[in-house]
């Protein structure tokens, strides 16, 4: 779901945000144009109606409520007639769903015993002696600019930046899923910590997963655990990430690249809120927020079937786009200040400066690998600029326009999964390309040629919007 809808247009001047020196900036401060924006966020009330603690309401944002008599149950009863865990709401693509946990005496809705059941608003559900009205209670929270320029370890001073540290804030307490979209080097992780730092889990763990750097054969360890002699070199028993992160929050980084045969696994765990370890049949409950980062288009990756829609819907409660650095340059000057400023920069590499040249050469540039790139670059010259100031030829020749005479395929700052990736997709989209100009655009050819399956040609020709139709003018001898 989208997260924002612009409002009214406001001219505001940003007030007093920490310039850096007047050498390093190159333009006037000019009037920002601010936006206001709404964060659309699903809710439920549940009140008792009759029976003990009549009067009784929970109102929650959750995905999940349990209710019960068990102190761990989001809605705590003071009845006997009621089960330890009687029923639990549970929010789906389809509306409010309402499931019986198995309980003693049962879950009625409207008069009638459920196992399962939709609700609508002003539904009746009763359990034991307890009864209850239920009503959702969808809102729109308006999300304005922040006026500090950083959150975290999140630097901006920007409009965009102040924007999402807004929404970040709105955000944090609300136990509920996000996905943070973004490209390499953006600041996933840092705005996830953020949001764990201001939540009511902070004291709980921020454990981070990178589905695309652990190798296929352990990712079900990884994220469920095992039993000693699961499998060859499991020599003890060992807790997955969900079990280790339980009370806190779980980042799932570049959950893209998770394989579709676990996704379904990663679904039941998060609907059910249990993992069973690998070689085990015991079942342990886990209390965990997840926020999951991608730097692809998951909606699109639901629509090539590579990612599954109700994962996708499950995760993607809230959804936040971080911007790439080209889009908001003005941050560029307060990111490298804060680089130089660093206490252990300084100790090591004294004080220093870019020129006003360097730093327009910093502007200028595409930052393909965004903040991470920006980071390195720092770091390079500061290895190898022994004045206090910076200078154009300080830089690294890429950012000054001097090509290499064997340039690189790829960008060493980014990851080395990044990195990769994109010299795959480049390698597959002119490989395809090529094929298909040889056997204009005929893709039962190229198949043969290439001794890739018609339906894999298919496939790459709607990733790559490659046009077949297009290339059967060109002459195929």
């Amino acid at each position: 779901m989208a997260p924002f809808d612009n409002q009214d247009e406001i001219l505001t001047n940003p007030g007093d945000l920490g310039e850096p020196p007047a050498a390093e900036l190159t333009s006037p401060r000019t009037l920002i144009v601010q936006t206001r924006t709404t964060l659309k966020v699903r809710k439920c009330r549940l009140t008792i109606t009759a029976g003990p603690g009549a009067g009784r309401e929970l109102a929650s944002e959750k995905e999940r409520l349990r209710i019960g008599t068990h102190a761990s149950n989001d809605l705590v009863l003071d009845d006997r007639t009621v089960s330890r865990h009687h029923f639990e709401i549970v929010y789906t693509d389809k509306g409010y769903l309402v499931v019986d946990l198995n309980s003693t005496n049962g879950t009625w809705l409207d008069s009638r015993r459920v196992e399962r059941a939709y609700l609508q608003a002003g539904s009746v559900v009763r359990s034991g002696g307890t009864t209850f009205s239920f009503h959702p209670l969808d809102e729109e929270i308006s999300v304005e600019p922040e006026a500090e320029g950083s959150m975290g370890g999140m630097i901006g001073h920007s409009v965009q930046m102040r924007q999402i540290f807004g929404l970040l804030k709105k955000i944090a307490p609300m136990d509920v899923s996000v996905i943070i979209q973004g490209e390499t080097g953006t600041g996933k992780e840092l705005a996830a910590r953020a949001m764990h730092d201001g939540s009511p889990r902070r004291k709980g763990p921020f454990l981070v997963l990178d589905c695309g750097a652990i190798p296929p054969n352990l990712i079900e360890s990884e994220f469920f655990g095992h039993e000693k002699g699961a499998f060859t070199g499991a020599h003890t028993s060992r807790p997955g990430a969900f079990e280790r992160a339980s009370g806190g929050t779980i980042f799932l980084d570049e959950i893209g690249e998770l394989r579709l045969d676990l996704q379904p696994k990663l679904l039941r765990v998060l609907e059910s809120r249990e993992v069973r370890r690998v070689g085990s049949n015991e079942i342990v409950e886990v209390d965990v927020r997840v926020i999951a980062a991608t730097n692809r288009d998951l909606a699109k990756e639901v629509q090539l079937g590579n990612f599954r829609e109700d994962l996708f819907f499950r995760l993607s409660v809230i959804n936040i786009q971080l911007p790439r650095l080209t889009e908001r340059r003005d941050d560029i000057p307060f990111l490298v200040r804060a680089l130089l400023a660093d206490p252990e920069v300084v100790a090591k590499h004294g004080r220093k400066r870019f020129t006003p040249a360097a730093m327009n050469v910093l502007l200028g540039y595409e930052w393909p690998g965004n903040i991470r790139e920006l980071t390195n670059v720092v770091s390079h010259v500061l290895t190898f600029c022994e004045s206090d100031e910076i200078a154009v030829e300080h830089l690294p020749p890429r950012l000054q326009g001097k090509e290499r005479k064997a340039p690189r395929p790829f960008n060493e700052h980014l990851s080395f999964q990044e990195a990769k990736k994109q010299l795959l997709e480049s390698f597959e989209r002119e490989y395809i390309g090529s094929v298909l100009r040889r056997c204009n655009g005929n893709i039962s050819r190229a198949g043969r040629e290439s001794g890739l399956h018609r339906k894999s040609i298919e496939r790459r020709v709607r990733t790559y919007a490659l046009d077949a139709t297009s290339m059967k003018d060109h002459d195929g001898s």
